[in-house]
């Protein structure tokens, strides 16, 4: 790390960002669109002599960790291809999303690292070039699109590594309830055990699901939504990684349950349940199910975020 170059800026000055957790693919929508919500990765920083972390909350021994940190490797990566000398960073994060589990924990990185790098290296970034330069880095547009829009996120990115975003605010309240496994599951396992090639039939059958599905969304209808979480493109490949996922399905139909999809790569599991439904009911019909299978996972009772990354920046002197 190169000496701390001088700054006109005080070294006091703190620069800060709350990163929602996302969920994308919801069942058929593989990568295609992800949705935000209410789980957070906090990022505090200011200029200092030498790049230092202090980490509290979930996996913290991992997120204090200076050597190979996401953020600050991101971060590094952005001076050096803008060819600016790095400045050090005091940070201090408090962080609430699983890593590894399917719940957008490396896209909150990955933007952290893009939105510090933009504001300390004093660069003009549009929104669609900080979502670009992430969705480049993670291989797919979904997360970070929802991480930094909030809301439900369509994207797409194109050979040129150009990403089109739409966010979308679904109509109502839509509770969620996130179960969680103790192992963690690399994206890169959970890819190799896709098919190289589909049927016409069910690439159909998705792309009807996943227009009906942010049909239902907007519309706010959860029989429309609870009609189209059916996958045919990466789950059925991904359940033998994810066992909560399977149990989890069988769930679907029973009174406030809309159903029950993987969450990313898995091997998390994100249950949509009907607007209305009490929390603690939710958690207990789903707590008594998995005890019934001999399965444990933690779980998370949470909603949509319409607040996206972007709208959380504050800058103090």
């Amino acid at each position: 790390m190169p000496a701390t170059r001088k700054e006109s800026r005080a070294p006091g000055r703190t620069f800060s960002i709350s990163l929602p957790a996302t969920s994308a693919n919801l069942g058929p929508a593989f990568d295609c669109a992800a949705l935000a919500f209410g789980l957070f990765l906090k990022v505090e920083a200011q200029v200092a002599s030498d790049c230092s972390v202090l980490a509290r909350g979930r996996d913290a021994d991992i997120c204090g960790k200076v050597e190979n940190h996401l953020i600050l490797n991101t971060y590094r990566e952005i001076f050096e291809a803008e060819g600016r000398p790095v400045v050090p960073l005091s940070m201090r994060l408090s962080n609430e999303i699983p890593i590894g589990k399917g719940c957008g924990s490396s896209a909150a990185a990955r933007l952290a690292g893009i939105a510090l790098a933009v504001h300390f290296g004093r660069l003009s970034w549009t929104d669609a070039r900080i979502i670009a330069e992430a969705s480049r880095r993670e291989h797919h547009p979904d997360n970070a699109a929802a991480c930094w829009k909030g809301g439900v996120a369509v994207a797409k990115m194109n050979e040129a590594a150009e990403t089109l975003v739409v966010k979308i605010l679904p109509k109502g309240k839509w509770p969620l309830l996130l179960a969680i496994p103790d192992k963690p599951l690399s994206t890169e396992e959970a890819r190799r055990v896709l098919p190289l090639q589909y049927s016409r039939k069910d690439v159909v059958t998705n792309l009807q699901n996943s227009m009906l599905l942010l049909a239902g969304l907007v519309a706010g209808r959860s029989s429309i939504v609870a009609a189209a979480l059916d996958d045919r493109i990466h789950q059925p490949y991904r359940a033998p990684l994810c066992p909560l996922l399977p149990t989890l399905q069988k769930l679907s139909g029973h009174p406030g349950v809309l159903g029950a999809v993987l969450s990313g790569a898995g091997p998390s599991v994100l249950i949509f349940a009907e607007p209305g439904i009490s929390a603690a009911r939710l958690k207990k019909l789903v707590a008594k199910h998995l005890r019934s299978q001999a399965l444990e996972a933690e779980l998370i009772t949470t909603s949509i975020c319409d607040r996206g990354a972007s709208n959380t920046i504050v800058v103090k002197r």
